[in-house]
């Protein structure tokens, strides 16, 4: 797998850069020059920060706000970061000691680089610190030198960069980090120290007494060939997703022929829908035909069924006849659906132009789902606003109200 590692500062405008194409079983192949001329094509992209431009932290989280990045997690390092916490990007890197530690960044400066590298073609890749790129094993401290200054990393996940210092004396910000670790009971057995620059070899001795600890030259390093695998992504900008180059003009044909099939869809929707239209015109006008042929002293008919309904209770009314909508014939059916209701459970039954309103209490909802099923069952009509009623006043005072009436 080929991996283009591209050096940034984020202090600095995104113009040019170093870079370094590893893999493939190849030699590394570094550069340096505008970012148009990147190496286009790799297969993974690593963004490498310095080790000055990244603050590696500690901080007590909550379970819930871990495994997140951004502004959130940089109010838990408000104290520790300059300016305001909107401004810098911290993404949780993991726990050590009961402790969670922090990664924070300028959030400004990888944005430019984001716009920078989106513009030169390159829009997936993850971040990396040179810091925790640097080798590192357990009891150890790593310190990356390279004459003059460099950066320490004294844990899995924790590291910083150091001041000045030269070949005869150590960093102070060195000696002040051994000198916390020795009150903690923290501090390593031993500093492996690897040059980053030609002729960079402190005087051990010299600097072993200046520090109290054991130093050995572990060779030079370089982040340019570190391995693939080494260091902890800070961050992953996920490559947007794009159709490779010729697709729409593949899918034309399909576009077009389902264009067609939707049109002749719609068509079809839209004479249908024509169609049901004008049968529920000629049903209705057959209706109020039928009505007026009945009943030819009516002035005017709004709703055919229904004033045939009223017109055929009258005729029964007239003829000494009982109608669906009569209170013995409804109370009859009422009670048939009731049946199995406790006693009390039916509270206030009313009765007023063919409607019936019953006021249950103490009925479970099964209950009720019965009742109404046998209302049904009965012929009667369950006024679908008294379900909605019923939900309402069985989560309140445990009253149901059903309004029932005929068909």
């Amino acid at each position: 797998m080929s991996l283009l590692r591209i050096y940034c500062s984020l202090r600095e405008v995104p113009q040019r850069c170093q870079w370094a194409l590893v893999g493939n079983g190849r030699e590394a192949v570094a550069g340096e020059g505008p970012l148009a001329q990147l190496p286009q094509r790799a297969e993974r992209v690593q963004l490498v920060l310095p080790a000055s431009d990244v603050l590696i932290t500690r901080a007590r989280l909550p379970q819930s706000a871990r495994r997140r990045s951004g502004a959130v997690l940089a109010y838990a390092v408000e104290d520790e970061i300059v300016g305001e916490p909107d401004a810098n990007q911290v993404s949780w890197l993991g726990t050590t000691a009961d402790t969670d530690v922090l990664a924070v960044a300028d959030q400004h400066g990888l944005n430019a680089w984001h716009d920078a590298l989106a513009a030169a073609g390159i829009s997936g890749y993850e971040v990396h610190c040179e810091i925790l790129m640097l080798p590192w094993i357990a009891g150890e401290w790593s310190l990356a030198w390279n004459g003059r200054e460099g950066f320490v990393r004294t844990s899995e996940l924790e590291g910083t960069a150091t001041d000045c210092g030269d070949p005869a004396s150590p960093p102070l910000s060195l000696r002040l980090m051994l000198d916390d670790a020795k009150t903690r009971g923290a501090a390593p057995a031993s500093i492996a120290v690897y040059a980053t620059a030609p002729d960079a070899q402190p005087e051990i001795a010299a600097w072993q007494r200046a520090l109290g600890v054991a130093l050995r030259l572990a060779g030079s390093w370089d982040w340019r060939t570190a391995p693939p695998e080494a260091g902890i992504s800070l961050a992953q900008e996920r490559a947007r997703w794009r159709l490779p180059p010729g697709t729409l003009a593949r899918l034309r044909p399909a576009a077009w022929i389902v264009g067609a099939a939707l049109s002749v869809h719609a068509l079809a929707l839209v004479a249908d829908w024509t169609r049901l239209a004008s049968e529920q015109r000629s049903l209705r006008a057959h209706m109020v035909s039928r009505f007026r042929a009945a009943f030819p002293d009516a002035v005017a008919v709004a709703d055919p069924a229904l004033q045939m309904r009223r017109k055929l209770a009258e005729a029964r009314h007239a003829a000494g006849q009982p109608d669906s909508g009569d209170f013995l014939p409804m109370i009859v059916s009422v009670a048939a659906a009731l049946k199995q209701v406790p006693p009390g459970g039916l509270r206030v039954a009313s009765y007023e132009s063919g409607r019936m309103t019953l006021e249950l209490a103490g009925v479970e909802d099964a209950g009720v789902r019965r009742i109404v099923a046998r209302l049904l069952q009965a012929g009667l009509q369950v006024d679908k606003g008294a379900t909605a009623a019923h939900a309402a006043a069985r989560s309140g005072g445990g009253t149901v109200v059903i309004t029932v009436r005929s068909s």
